[in-house]
This record gives structure tokens, C-alpha cells and sequence, in this order.
């Protein structure tokens, strides 16, 4: 520890020297000033800090560019953001502790961070989306560092480590079980971003901050860090001048009461976290429900009879699109209106990728490797067998048929699914995420349909030491 400590103040030295010497002001490259770098040098939770980006984040650092590409491109982010946090962390501690309005500007590094990695999922689904999300939803996790009370509408800083991660978690265990048993390099990488969150950032919370960050209360006030300088090339214009409205919303900077502090909070964790995701959701009421629709009680049909002729929409997005890529995967896109989609030429190689089409009915006959559909509205697919799973991502009001076999069935951030299963697929293992109105169809003993609705409240209480999660029973009555 010493021997560290050493050296530390010896390169803090030598970036003194070496910015005197210019006749400059003594400024390090992020505009922390000697004293910053004393404090960093010798402050054990900073220490402590710099060991868990060293090891953890290194580590998936490393397994990252072995993969390469996008995975890469995240990953770099997420090392950007830990070490955003622990610039943070050495300044909170010769700060004051701001208001509401001070806090989300002296957040502002660490929220600009992760809207990159939010901005990297958006858009069109890539190969590596799985990747992307979870590393993407994982930074909410840093957002502990604005805790600020009982009252400020978040979790305590250990609990929130672990909800978010939670949330992650889930596009994490994709990974793992895609490559399980194809490519170690990206299992590896998964299993690192896990232990960066659990144990790495939960036990370093839990050791150093498990009531939130400790401001200095002599220290000087709280203002947003300038933005690193950058040099432009010979001859290009000057970079223009950074936004001066705050991303975080606060309605006043006025005392107020407890219930508007709490929702000021929430307003800062909201943008740390990228946002509500189902904020654009419509609301499902009693009669849109697939269960008390007259029309919607039997199977999917894969021809359904035209009630009323009308023009053929199109999507604003893009032409509708239905092909063959590269000979492995079938691109289904922007399709508007039509019933009669059937992929009929297939194999267990291939895979179906379903993407911002509505009111279509797909038929897939035969057996592929997986179907995913995204973004899409009113959509009926009826497909025979998949190897591998069955993805429902970002979607409203779709039914679907499985007439073979499918081993999994994931939903995320979806409302209104209807799924139906054949005898061969009763056991299926369904996930579901962050959704909604989800009733799953199975044959009876009579032949008719039997519907169970799949639980979307739970009951968590705390039981020898432990939280216990219980799916929420509804009576008929």
C-alpha cells in the first residue's frame, strides 16, 4: 500500500512539474486540480475504487477485445463510465452537497456516458443486440451515487446495485446461453460484466458507501466539471460551445416538500437510467383484452376474410422487404396489412428476424434455428419447430402458434401476447420481461383451448435473512 501510494504522489508530481514548467495552470487532464490527485492518491475507497476498475472492468475489457466489433465498442463505454463515477467520487469528497438543480449538473458526466450506451441499442437490431442491452441497462447501476436520503425516492445504494443489475441480467443470460457452446470469449465476457456488478460495484457500495455518497461540508460548491479540451485539426472550426441547459429536469431550486423532492429524484435516476422504457405504451383497458375479445378466441389464422377492401398501407420506416440474406437469415420487414406472408423454403440453420411490421399474419413451415420478432403491432406468426428460441421484443398485441416444438419463449417490454402451444410444446420454459397482458393457450382434454395468464405482479418479503418472490394469486370473484 505504501509503495502505491508512492508512486501515486510521484506521477502526480511529475504531471506538476511538468504543467508548471509550461507556465500553465497546475490542471490535470480532466481539470482536477494537485489537490484532487492527493486525495485520489491516499483516500482508501478511491483506492479501492481504482482496484475494482483494474481488475473487474479489465476484465471485460479484455474478453472484449478478443470479440471485437460492437461488444468492444460498449464494453469501452462501460470503462468509461466506471472511470466518470470515480472522478466524481474524488470530487464529491471536497464538496458540498448541492440541491436538486446542482446534482443533476454535477451528474451530468456520468449521464452523457450511458446516453452513449443507451444510443448504441436503438435503431435496428444488430447481431450483437443481446450484448448491447445488457451492457446498456448495467450502467443504471451507477446511478447509487445519487442517493441522497430515505426520502429522495430511490433504493438504498446496495439495493439498487442489485435491482439494476437484475434488469441487465436478463439480456446477459442470453448471451450465455447462445454461446455456451459455441465461442468462450463471449461467455467469458458475460460472466465478467456479471461480476463487475455482483460481487465487484455491490461489495465496494457496500464497504465504503452503503448510505450513499458523504459530501464535505466545508468543502467548496458543487459544479458541473468543464468538458475535457480537445484539439481540433489545423484548419478546422472551433468545436461549438457545450448546451447549457441541464439533461435532469428540476422544476425549482426552492426548498420543497418531501413528495416533490421524491419526485425530483426519481426525475434524476430516470435519466441516469435511459428513461421508462413502456412511457410510449398505450394502456390495455378491460375490452382490448385478448381474453374478452369475441374475434380474437380462436388460433391464429393464417387467411383471414377481408371484412372491408381499403388501399395497401406502407410503412414510413421503410419498403416492405421479405428475403433471404446471405443465404442464413430471413429478413421480414415493414410489412403492412398482409395475411398471407409464408416462408416455406427453410432449414434449421436459418434463423427469421420479424421487424416493424403490422396487422401481417406470417407463416414459417418448417424448422429454423430461431425467430425473433421487434417493433412490431397486430401480428400473427404461425411457425412449425425452432431449434433454438422464440423472441418477442418491443411489441403490441401479437399472437402466436407454435405447431411442433420450441424450447424457449422470451417476451420483453411487450404488451398483449397471445401465445398458443401445441401438445409437442407444453414444455417450453417462457420468459417474460418488463411485460404485460400475456395469456398463453393450451389444448384441453375436450380439444378446446384452455387459457392461463401468466403473473405480471409479484409479492417480495423479507424471510430469514432473505427476500422471498411470490407470483400475486387473483381470485374470480
Amino acid at each position: 500500500m505504501e509503495e502505491d501510494l508512492i508512486k501515486r504522489l510521484e506521477a502526480a508530481v511529475t504531471r506538476l512539474e511538468g504543467i508548471s514548467s509550461n507556465g500553465g495552470v497546475v490542471s490535470l487532464s480532466r481539470g482536477v486540480d494537485f489537490s484532487t490527485d492527493v486525495v485520489a492518491a491516499s483516500d482508501p475507497s478511491i483506492l479501492a475504487y481504482e482496484d475494482l476498475i483494474s481488475q473487474c472492468v479489465g476484465r471485460a475489457l479484455t474478453a472484449a477485445e478478443k470479440i471485437g466489433g460492437p461488444v468492444l465498442d460498449v464494453t469501452k463505454i462501460v470503462a468509461e463510465a466506471f472511470a466518470s463515477q470515480k472522478e466524481l467520487l474524488v470530487r464529491i469528497k471536497q464538496t458540498q452537497k448541492p440541491d436538486l438543480a446542482g446534482l443533476a449538473g454535477f451528474l451530468k458526466p456520468l449521464n452523457d456516458v450511458t446516453m452513449k450506451a443507451n444510443a448504441m441499442t436503438e435503431g435496428k437490431r444488430s447481431d450483437f443486440f443481446n450484448h448491447l442491452k445488457a451492457a446498456s441497462d448495467s450502467l443504471s447501476a451507477l446511478a447509487w451515487i445519487a442517493f441522497t436520503g430515505k426520502d429522495c425516492g430511490m433504493s438504498m445504494p446496495i439495493a439498487h446495485v442489485e435491482e439494476s443489475w437484475q434488469m441487465a441480467e436478463f439480456y446477459n443470460n442470453k448471451v450465455l446461453v447462445e454461446y455456451r457452446n459455441k465461442d468462450a470469449d463471449h461467455v467469458e465476457w458475460a460472466k465478467a460484466m456479471k461480476e463487475l456488478y455482483l460481487p465487484g460495484l455491490r461489495d465496494y457500495v457496500k464497504s465504503h458507501y452503503p448510505l450513499g455518497p458523504v459530501w464535505n461540508a466545508s468543502g467548496k460548491p458543487a459544479t458541473a466539471p468543464a468538458p475535457t479540451p480537445t484539439k481540433a485539426p489545423p484548419g478546422a472550426p472551433a468545436p461549438p460551445p457545450a448546451p447549457s441547459a441541464s439533461l435532469f429536469s428540476s422544476e425549482s431550486s426552492k426548498p420543497s416538500s418531501s413528495s416533490n423532492q421524491k419526485q425530483g429524484m426519481s426525475a434524476v435516476f430516470q435519466q441516469l437510467s435511459s428513461g421508462a422504457v413502456t412511457s410510449g405504451l398505450r394502456k390495455v383497458t378491460d375490452d382490448m383484452k385478448t381474453k374478452n375479445r369475441a374475434d380474437r378466441s380462436g388460433a391464429v389464422s393464417a387467411v383471414e376474410k377481408e371484412t372491408r377492401t381499403s388501399k395497401p398501407a406502407f410503412s414510413k420506416t421503410g419498403p416492405p422487404k421479405m428475403e433471404l440474406q446471405m443465404g442464413r437469415k430471413w429478413a421480414v420487414e415493414n410489412q403492412i396489412g398482409k395475411k398471407d406472408l409464408v416462408i416455406n423454403d427453410c432449414d434449421a440453420k436459418q434463423s427469421v428476424y420479424v421487424f416493424g411490421c403490422k396487422d401481417s399474419v406470417l407463416q414459417i413451415q418448417g424448422k429454423v434455428n430461431n425467430i425473433t420478432i421487434d417493433k412490431c403491432t397486430k401480428m400473427g406468426v404461425v411457425f412449425t419447430d425452432v431449434v433454438a428460441a422464440f423472441e418477442i421484443v418491443n411489441c403490441n398485441n401479437v399472437e402466436v402458434q407454435c405447431q411442433g416444438s420450441a424450447p424457449t419463449v422470451s417476451v420483453d417490454n411487450s404488451t398483449g401476447c397471445q401465445l398458443y402451444l401445441s401438445k409437442d410444446s407444453l414444455e417450453t420454459a417462457i420468459t417474460t420481461a418488463k411485460s404485460s397482458e400475456i395469456n398463453v393457450m393450451v389444448p384441453g382434454t375436450d380439444g378446446d383451448w384452455v387459457e392461463h395468464a401468466l403473473p405480471q405482479q409479484y409479492n417480495h418479503l423479507f424471510t430469514e435473512g432473505k427476500f422471498e418472490t411470490t407470483p400475486v394469486s387473483h381470485s374470480g370473484a
